[in-house]
């Protein structure tokens, strides 16, 4: 679990690409070694995908998304490489080098492209060529939301804000008491109809695009603990949404459904994951802290399956994707799960360094993300 200490830029420019630590779990602080990853099963390949394609983009080492614009896949490296790639077959729509460390992306519309900078800069891109930068109050680990020639952004001390999407001009900004401790990881930010939704500590927030102002607030948990760690319970990416109804997981804490159309929550559940969720046909899907791999039902939220044979194999958060779930781990495999009952159809390689993004669907290409920078396109055979 890597956490951040909130700083204000104005005592402390960098402080929070600085003064970061990691929260070592129960096991390892008391001296016990980790758990060993749980060893794979045989692939028998139940079914038959194969990769069509590879392509570079350099390092990954913040919380990238991957953003999916039909058959376009746009994604970002460490050092500043921001590329558009046709998922069809890998080949470069665009690519450009920002010259400067980037710390969260990647949000398009398939027409504008935005990351934030370490420098905390917000970076707007057209076509591949820059447009604005604009200087950010605070860091930022959530990819910018790019939805209606705007540009939203929220950042580390759990402010949102919006800027003209040609200009850069701030439009509006919002700002409610900070915490002292937030995740280094990618929030809660997107557009449902007219509703700005924002995951703000363990609460689903709807706002006004146009000026910031709240229409609701749904708790999907509530902070408890003695400690600043133990209150930590921001909401992860990615959700799952189906027409106005978002699903979402606090960290640690619970996984709960929200109707976006009237700001009221339909269930909440206990849970222990640190990833986000993903959802098909009536069911969710999520890893939790130990590699467990569950099923919902998105109804109510009561469990439908559980699977523990990718434990302690470090998960990313799953992609529902026909009739699979597919899952990246931090030895370079990607797992596709029955979204039946979670067990094993296929599994596929990579360059053996962790994954480092949610897997992605373009059209009918899964596209995965390692560490090392390999972007892989697989279609089924």
């Amino acid at each position: 679990m890597r956490l951040t200490r909130f700083v204000p830029s104005s005592i402390a420019p960098r402080a929070l690409v600085t003064i970061v630590f990691v929260v070592v779990v129960a096991a390892c602080s008391t001296g016990s070694p980790p758990p060993k990853p749980t060893p794979l099963a045989p692939n028998e390949a139940l079914i038959g995908v194969q990769q069509v394609w590879t392509a570079h983009v350099g390092p990954v080492d913040f919380p990238l998304g991957v953003n999916v614009q039909g058959s376009t896949v746009t994604l970002a490296s460490s050092d500043g490489t921001v590329a558009a790639i046709d998922a069809r077959t890998g080949r470069d729509l665009w690519r450009t080098s920002l010259r400067t460390p980037i710390a969260a992306g990647v949000g398009s519309d398939g027409k504008l492209t935005a990351v934030v900078t370490m420098g905390n800069e917000l970076v707007a891109l057209e076509g591949g060529h820059e447009l604005w930068r604009q200087k950010l109050d605070a860091q930022a680990y959530t990819a910018p939301l790019v939805a209606g020639a705007r540009v939203f952004v929220l950042a580390a001390d759990r402010s949102v804000s919006a800027y003209d999407g040609q200009s850069g001009r701030r439009l509006w900004l919002q700002k409610p008491p900070s915490e002292p401790l937030v995740l280094h990881q990618d929030g809660v930010l997107l557009a449902v109809g007219d509703t700005l939704v924002v995951g703000l500590s363990g609460r689903v927030l709807g706002l006004n695009p146009l000026n910031g102002g709240l229409r609701w607030d749904a708790p999907i948990a509530i902070p408890r603990g003695t400690n600043d760690v133990e209150r930590v319970v921001d909401l992860v990416s990615p959700v799952s949404r189906v027409g106005d109804v978002v699903c979402a997981r606090a960290f640690q804490m619970a996984i709960g459904c929200v109707d976006a159309s009237r700001g009221t929550v339909l269930w909440t559940k206990p849970a222990n994951g640190g990833t986000g969720l993903t959802g098909a046909e009536g069911l969710l899907f999520g890893t939790e802290i130990d590699g467990t791999v569950k099923a919902w039902r998105r109804s109510n939220g009561e469990q439908a399956w559980s699977t523990s044979h990718l434990q302690y194999r470090g998960l990313t958060a799953p992609l529902a994707l026909g009739r699979s779930v597919v899952i990246g781990d931090r030895f370079g495999f990607v797992h596709l799960l029955s979204r039946e009952d979670g067990s094993l159809l296929t599994r596929l390689t990579t360059d053996g360094s962790a994954i480092a993004a949610t897997p992605v669907a373009a059209g009918n290409t899964l596209v995965v993300v390692t560490r090392n920078g390999g972007v892989y396109g697989f279609e089924p055979k």
